[in-house]
């Protein structure tokens, strides 16, 4: 499919966007990368995601896909052969899909609450809420390569965005995620080591700096 247009608008340090970055980079998908000023949004976002208005979209010969699970769902769908993403199994990919589901309405919440949270009380709740959802996961996780067994996959590409935040939430919180989920962190380097996802996420004291400007931002507001 090399005569296909593929478009991603994005905006770098979503762990959303982050996804598709990585599964197109999986199946090896040429792609036009166009990073969004989301204070200021391109004509052609609003375009193509007009009820939301929000990135990732895939732009795929003109026609956009929306949200960043849906999209990497396509991607697998439209793009088969080379690393398939999810599993053939319906009952596996059940599962798949019920862990990415988990990271959407767990861990993304949770994570923010560690580096918004305001006062000693308001953080150690948070803290222990969010530990909380990745002890589950590790869990889940267990002795594992990857989610799926022995094959990267769909939970892995949907979570392993989250790592390039790790710092973030770390240095907010005050705590250390090593410290209370060590399985996790090392299948985060593991994940790290492959190309797809060291150049599809930024570096952490990159997205430290903007989390610190973020959030000076909202107290000043």
């Amino acid at each position: 499919m090399a005569q296909d247009e593929v478009i991603l608008l994005d905006f770098w340090p979503s762990m959303f966007g982050m996804r598709v970055r990585i599964a197109l980079a999986e199946k090896e998908i040429k792609h036009q990368y166009r990073d969004e000023d989301l204070r200021n949004k391109s004509d052609l976002l609003l375009k193509m995601n007009p009820v939301h208005k929000k990135i990732p979209v895939l732009v795929h010969n003109g026609k956009p896909v929306c949200e960043s699970t849906i999209i990497v769902e396509y991607i697998d769908e439209v793009w088969k052969g080379k690393s398939q993403l999810l599993p053939s199994d319906p009952y596996e990919k059940s599962q798949a899909r019920f862990w990415a589901d988990f990271i959407d309405k767990k861990i993304y919440e949770s994570s923010r609450k560690t580096w918004t949270a305001k006062g000693d009380e308001e953080q150690e709740s948070a803290n222990k809420e969010f530990i909380g959802h990745l002890k589950v996961l590790e869990g889940e996780l267990g002795e594992k390569t990857y989610f799926g067994g022995d094959r990267f996959g769909f939970v892995d590409v949907s979570l392993v965005g989250f790592y390039s935040w790790f710092h973030v939430f770390e240095t907010f919180g005050k705590f250390s995620i090593e410290a209370e989920c060590p399985k996790l962190v090392s299948w985060a380097k593991r994940c790290m080591e492959r190309e797809s996802v060291s150049k599809s996420v930024p570096h952490p004291h990159k997205v430290l700096e903007f989390a610190q400007m973020l959030k000076e931002k909202f107290a000043s507001a």
